[in-house]
């Protein structure tokens, strides 16, 4: 199966989730984070650095609930679009 490149767009929305996740975890472990969500370390560690940023729906849910986050907090600050004012041209 061939996936198609991601956007700029998705690699943004990962990169946002990845340091959302960094700033949740505070002084816990990627071990003990992901132990308790139910995935490898090596997973969380991907999305934390962006390697891996469109993770399945059920991954981010777990992770979520290991940190205590909503997934509205998820949406918030995480999914929804940036939004870029216009630039006034003089």
């Amino acid at each position: 199966m061939v996936r198609n490149p991601l956007t700029p767009e998705e690699r943004e929305r990962g990169e946002r989730l990845g340091q959302l996740l960094r700033e949740a975890r505070g002084g816990r472990s990627m071990v003990e984070v992901a132990a308790t969500a139910g995935i490898s370390a090596e997973t969380l560690r991907k999305i934390e650095t962006g390697r891996a940023p469109t993770p399945a729906f059920f991954t981010v849910a777990a992770l979520a609930r290991a940190l205590g986050l909503s997934m509205d907090d998820i949406d918030h600050r995480t999914l929804r679009p940036v939004r870029k004012l216009p630039v006034a041209v003089p």
